[in-house]
């Protein structure tokens, strides 16, 4: 059993993998959104807007990479090489109240909740860690045969993406594959599956590189919907060229909220889904 990790690293050495990784996103970001932009436009899939809730502070320095909402608090992943960390933060004022550092080697990825514990995914290393949710002190580490990008849980199995159309689906307790589900919309295959959320029996996924978020059922893989952020950070004030994509949904079932931010995002949102068709409908 290993306790929280406080790691020292070279200043310059962790910033780095952040300037490379967000050059070579600046450069794909904008075709690859079109990509995503176009494919659903041209298809028949029903599509939500969002109205602003709420709008919380943020630390701009987290490059999230998975977000949960528990019992009044968030339980957030960061990536990056050198900078990977889970965390426990309050709502309303962004603080981080407690934090385990990962090991320089590992790029965290998703994050779920599963009874007492937080399930966390690595990125490239195969390789997952358990958490005690009370004190983020490390209790377990498990491996997998597939790249790790997000994590959630239906309340009875995990389920995970790794970037691309598929949905693996674990067992809890031992973490062997239980089977996959393929993402299709009108056919076609999804991919770039990441951040990952469970809300009324449906999958909300972020689409990486982009600011799209695909609701998906978890009984045949079928897109059912999609939600367009693309102008939510306008609408904030925020610079786009400070930040990197959206990434990161959390839900709390019992007052029916929904959060959703991104990797160095100096806001987190509570948004209320807005029908756009419905709104064209009626002119």
């Amino acid at each position: 059993m290993a306790g929280v990790l406080h790691i020292k690293t070279d200043p310059c050495a962790r910033l780095m993998p952040l300037v490379l990784l967000a050059a070579a996103l600046a450069m794909s970001i904008a075709s690859a959104e079109r990509l995503d932009a176009d494919s659903f436009a041209s298809s028949p899939i029903k599509t939500y807007g969002y109205r602003i809730i709420n709008s919380y502070p943020h630390d701009p320095s987290a490059f999230t990479q998975g977000l949960v909402y528990d019992n009044g608090v968030f339980y957030e992943g960061t990536g990056l090489y050198g900078q990977s960390s889970l965390r426990r933060v309050d709502i309303q004022s962004g603080r981080v109240m407690d934090m385990a550092r990962l090991e320089d080697e590992f790029f965290a990825e998703g994050i779920t909740i599963w009874e007492e514990s937080i399930i966390q995914l690595t990125w490239q290393s195969f390789k997952g860690f358990v958490w005690d949710k009370e004190n983020l002190s490390r209790t377990g580490s498990f491996i997998y045969q597939t790249e790790g990008w997000g994590l959630t849980s239906d309340g009875e199995r995990l389920i995970m993406s790794d970037g691309s159309d598929l949905l693996h689906l674990l067992d809890p307790n031992d973490f062997s594959l239980l089977g996959s589900i393929r993402v299709t919309a009108n056919g076609e295959p999804v991919r770039g599956l990441n951040e990952l959320e469970y809300v009324n029996g449906m999958i909300y996924a972020n689409l990486w590189p982009s600011n799209w978020i695909a609701i998906i059922s978890l009984d045949t893989g079928i897109v059912t919907a999609r939600i367009n952020l693309s102008s939510i950070l306008d609408e904030a004030g925020i610079q786009k060229k400070k930040v990197d994509v959206l990434n990161g949904i959390a839900y709390d079932p019992i007052d029916d909220r929904l959060f959703v931010t991104g990797k160095l995002w100096p806001r987190l949102f509570q948004i209320e889904l807005v029908d756009l068709s419905d709104r064209a409908g009626r002119g």
